[in-house]
């Protein structure tokens, strides 16, 4: 019989809401998500907001991920965070690969795998974008979609010997 699989939903809040409004708007969401066997809740603030909301939805059925990571431990890297860091927060999640990052920082697909590797190794969920920005949708572009994400991924299944998240959560 095949494993069951939980879906995930995962909210990117972007570069939005100081500490007070992200605060209010955790404690908002956890009146309002429901706990369920089939689908995970997770959502993602801006660095400075995350040591709040890790508080707010302690407890709750919704889980904290981050938006970015660096891939070393410690260091000289201003304005970075490391998986210790998120985890100290208690961070279960993180966004990697995402087109704003690659657009805007020139993050590239050797960046991400390093991201992914040190999250995996610190227990912390990476969350893979394989899409794109949205202006190619609003300009109603529809042909082939950038694979380079899904390369990327298929990559590290394969160096970790295809242990990724249904393995960790045991489904």
């Amino acid at each position: 019989m095949p494993s069951k699989r939980t879906r995930l939903i995962a909210g990117n809040w972007k570069m939005n809401n100081d500490v007070p409004a992200a605060k209010e708007l955790a404690e908002a969401l956890v009146e309002q998500v429901p706990a369920s066997d089939s689908v995970e809740v997770v959502i993602c603030p801006p660095t400075i907001d995350l040591a709040c909301t890790s508080h707010k939805v302690a407890d709750s059925a919704i889980k904290l991920g981050a938006q970015n990571v660096y891939w070393e431990a410690s260091g000289a890297y201003t304005g970075e965070t490391s998986c210790d860091m998120l985890k100290s927060v208690n961070a279960e999640y993180c966004i990697i690969g995402h087109s704003e990052r690659r657009d805007y920082f020139h993050e590239t697909d050797e960046d991400v795998n390093k991201k992914a590797k040190a999250l995996m190794a610190a227990g912390i969920v990476p969350i893979s974008c394989c899409g794109e920005s949205l202006e190619p949708d609003q300009e109603g572009h529809r042909g082939p979609r950038d694979h380079r994400p899904l390369q990327v991924r298929d990559r590290l299944r394969a160096h970790l010997g295809h242990r990724h998240r249904q393995d960790r959560h045991g489904r």
